[in-house]
């Protein structure tokens, strides 16, 4: 983490800073060697990792915390105060004490990181309070908070931005730069989601060793105490950014494209159940719980191009992480799972290539420049640069490279899957976010613009 705080602290990343924002409105410029102010909003265990990366800057000021667990205020002075900060301004009196936060006029931009049902009101709160806002994954549940964002944003002129990590995964824009140089021709098909077995997390009361509990709600711990609910409740795919973030931005949805329909369908409800009666036994209160969510949630995206997309949430059985990427054109196509590249005329007929010699070839500037700073800085490193594009977009109050659009159009999958699995798979229109500026609104370079 050293070589980060001395890297940022020479340079400052102005260079990758203007590559990661690509457009600039109205609003004032703030010189890119000012000191950003920013506070935070939710310092559980996603905010404090955005915390931590902020205190390796020297051209951030982290000025204000706000949460409502005392236990997470005393863990976030605590790593600021190893990292020689003062103390914060700190708000948590009650929920909606963020509102006093945003009332500080020396802050500049605020990061959110709590539960998903908070994400929306608080970043219309912090937009409206003139803030640059960065809020995490996903945006918004419901077609009405969609909208709430967007209209937010043209209303107040306040700039958001959805704080998609994957889209900054090495491997991603690395297939990212190949789909901008054409290597897989004119693009057809892609699949993605979020498969990731989540019930150690969904069940934690913090007393039983981690990932053998069966407890959620009130007697959970970290983000069994909210996230399980939706399970238990909800029927669609409640988390589809991961996957279908980085797929959107290498077919230019909202810059040329767009997404036009989709249709959810899902199985049946059966791996927390099983999950709770093999931890807790079948007489465990939470043993008889009706769960909504289907194990296997599988949606199909049209784009106005003539793409298809297929995203599946699967976070509630026993498997393996993947995000299932694959990308497939005219010419070849990538496969994340076996890390497997097939390109016509180049690989051998009917072989797959082993991937890593064509994302070594084809590595982003990005990652071959700034890599080594991102060392550490979680998930891979992907955090810093996602984070960095935030900082720098808000230094200079330009449009972030994953703006608010972006953040409607992602969420919306969220409450058009749980239609059309109420609807027996009856395909759901997507609402044009940009009304009708997708059409002239230009891709973002994101190989040119980023030397």
């Amino acid at each position: 983490m050293s070589s980060r705080r001395d890297f940022v602290k020479k340079t400052t990343i102005v260079g990758a800073g203007i590559a990661l924002a690509p457009g600039i409105t109205y609003s004032a410029i703030r010189s890119p060697m000012d000191k950003l102010n920013v506070a935070l909003i939710g310092v559980g265990l996603r905010g404090t990792n955005h915390l931590v990366n902020l205190l390796q800057r020297k051209d951030v000021n982290v000025t204000a915390i706000c949460d409502i667990d005392p236990g997470r205020i005393v863990i976030a002075k605590e790593h600021m105060s190893k990292a020689g900060y003062p103390a914060p301004k700190v708000f948590g009196n009650d929920e909606y004490d963020y509102r006093n936060l945003l009332k500080d006029n020396d802050i500049d931009a605020v990061i959110i990181s709590t539960p998903w049902l908070w994400h929306t009101r608080m970043a219309k709160d912090a937009m409206k309070a003139g803030k640059y806002t960065g809020v995490e994954v996903s945006a918004a549940n419901t077609m009405e908070e969609c909208w709430d964002l967007v209209n937010t944003h043209e209303e107040t002129g306040s700039h958001l931005m959805i704080l998609e990590n994957v889209n900054y995964r090495r491997d991603i824009m690395a297939v990212l730069k190949m789909v901008r140089e054409n290597v897989f021709g004119e693009l057809l098909h892609f699949r993605c989601g979020y498969q990731h077995d989540l019930r150690f997390v969904k069940f934690n009361d913090g007393k039983t060793p981690y990932g053998k509990g069966a407890e959620f709600g009130e007697k959970g711990i970290s983000e069994s105490k909210w996230r399980t609910q939706h399970s238990l409740l909800r029927n669609g795919d409640v988390y589809p950014t991961h996957g279908v973030g980085p797929i959107a931005t290498m077919c230019n949805i909202n810059r040329g494209n767009r997404f036009v329909s989709m249709t959810s369908h899902a199985t049946k409800a059966i791996g927390l159940n099983k999950y709770i009666v093999k931890v807790g036994g079948p007489d465990h209160p939470n043993a008889g719980l009706n769960w909504q969510q289907g194990d296997v949630i599988t949606s199909t995206i049209n784009t106005a191009k003539g793409e298809t997309i297929i995203v599946t949430h699967d976070c509630n059985s026993p498997r393996p992480y993947s995000l299932g990427f694959r990308v497939q054109g005219s010419e070849g196509l990538w496969e994340v799972d076996g890390s497997r590249i097939y390109i016509e005329g180049k690989s051998e007929p009917h072989r797959w290539d082993d991937a890593k010699p064509w994302l070594d070839k084809y590595d982003h500037p990005l990652w071959k420049k700034y890599g080594e700073y991102a060392t550490g800085s979680g998930h891979g490193g992907m955090d810093f640069f996602v984070l960095n594009a935030f900082v720098e977009s808000a230094k200079q109050n330009i449009a972030p490279p994953l703006d608010v659009y972006d953040a409607a159009a992602w969420s919306a999958i969220t409450p058009l899957s749980e239609a059309s699995i109420a609807n027996n798979g009856e395909p759901q229109d997507f609402p044009d976010f940009t009304r009708g500026l997708w059409v002239s609104r230009k891709p973002y370079n994101w190989i040119k613009d980023s030397y």
